[in-house]
Parts: structure tokens; sequence; C-alpha cells
């Protein structure tokens, strides 16, 4: 026969297993804690990669050159560019694009009656943009910086190269980018001149 105190205990151990389902409920409801711990860290990793700061540029060591052709039917061109930058354009003014529309080189094989100094001095006076502000015009080059408006702060460098005896141009080698690109964009530049062949006499047909 129970006594009070059997029913007393009874009553309290029901309470505790009673207790111990209305918990395991909640768990089955909510999920258990590690689970939504290894919820949050997929879904942390699955965020995409910061893109690079405004101060990391073009680097030069990464670089790989791809040989192209262009020019005229009767004076073709070719040099090499960086491997994956797309042609925008082509015929005697080929430019080409990197993935990102963040640097480009163009090249203009029509040829000058002009030397390469006075082509670097008519693109000083021509350059129509804020905040213009020339770096260097020596050895035929133009270095120069300015603001676009879309873009912000951007740089270009245009090498005009010259005959044999000096007094025309045979072609003008542009690359653009960031100012924080410059040893990057001096690199493609002079890859480009170092490794461009001409065939066949300039044109002189350019419009200066």
């Amino acid at each position: 026969m129970l006594t009070p105190r059997h029913h007393a205990l009874l009553a309290t151990l029901a309470g505790m297993i009673a207790g111990t389902a209305v918990f395991g409920t909640v768990l089955a409801i909510n999920g258990n804690f590690s689970g939504d711990d290894k919820k949050s860290s997929q879904v942390a990793s699955s965020q995409p990669p910061q893109t690079p700061s405004n101060g990391d540029g073009l680097q030069a060591d990464s670089l790989q050159f791809t040989s192209q052709p262009f020019g005229a039917d009767d004076a073709p061109a070719t040099a090499e560019v960086p491997t994956g930058w797309k042609s925008a354009t082509g015929g005697t003014r080929p430019k080409y694009v990197d993935p990102t529309g963040v640097w480009q080189i163009r090249f203009d094989t029509r040829g000058s009656s002009q030397s390469p100094d006075q082509l670097v001095d008519n693109r000083a006076r021509s350059i129509e943009e804020q905040d213009l502000k020339v770096i260097s015009r020596d050895n035929g080059t133009l270095i120069y910086t300015y603001t676009d408006k879309t873009r912000g702060p951007r740089m270009g460098l245009s090498s005009f190269r010259p005959s044999e005896d000096g007094k025309r141009t045979l072609v003008e080698i542009t690359v653009g980018g960031r100012p924080q690109d410059e040893a990057g964009l001096r690199a493609v530049l002079q890859h480009a001149t170092d490794t461009l062949q001409l065939t066949g006499a300039a044109g002189d047909n350019r419009p200066n």
C-alpha cells in the first residue's frame, strides 16, 4: 500500500519525465545548437570574396602575352598583348581590353609625317579631360593622368614610334589604366614595343 510519501515521490518523478519530454520537443522544433552553428558558417563562407582595394595595381610579373595580328591588308602588323585581353576594334586602330574593362592597349598603324615629339606635343594639347596632369613627355612618349567622370582617376601612356630617320612616326601605342597600375602599364607598353613587327611602308594616313 502506497503511503502519502510514496505518492509525493511518484508525482515528482512524473514531473521530471514530462519536463524532459517538453525540452526534447523544443530541440526537435528549433534544431540543435551545433547544427545551427554549422549552418551559419556555411552561409558566411558562401559570401563572394572582397573586391581588390583601390591600392592594388596591375602587377607586371603576373602578365603573360599573346601575339595579335592587326593593321591594313597591304601593311600588316603584329605585337604581343596580355593574354586574355579581348579585341574591341580591329584594322589599323585595334584596341584590346582586359575582361574587367580597367586596362587596355590600343595601336594606330596609320603612320604620320610628323615626328614623335611633334605628336607628343599635339596629344598633350588635345586631351580634354578633367584634372589633366602631364607627368613626362620624353623619347616620344607622353605619360599623363586625369579624372574620368565615371571611372575616377586614370593614367595614359602614349608612345609614338619613329621611322629609321626619326622624322616620321610609324605607329602609336597607347596603354590605359589607373595611376596605381603604372608599373604594369609600363611593362605592357614596353613588351608591345619590343615585339611590334610592321610589314610594308607606313601609309602616313593619320589626320594630323
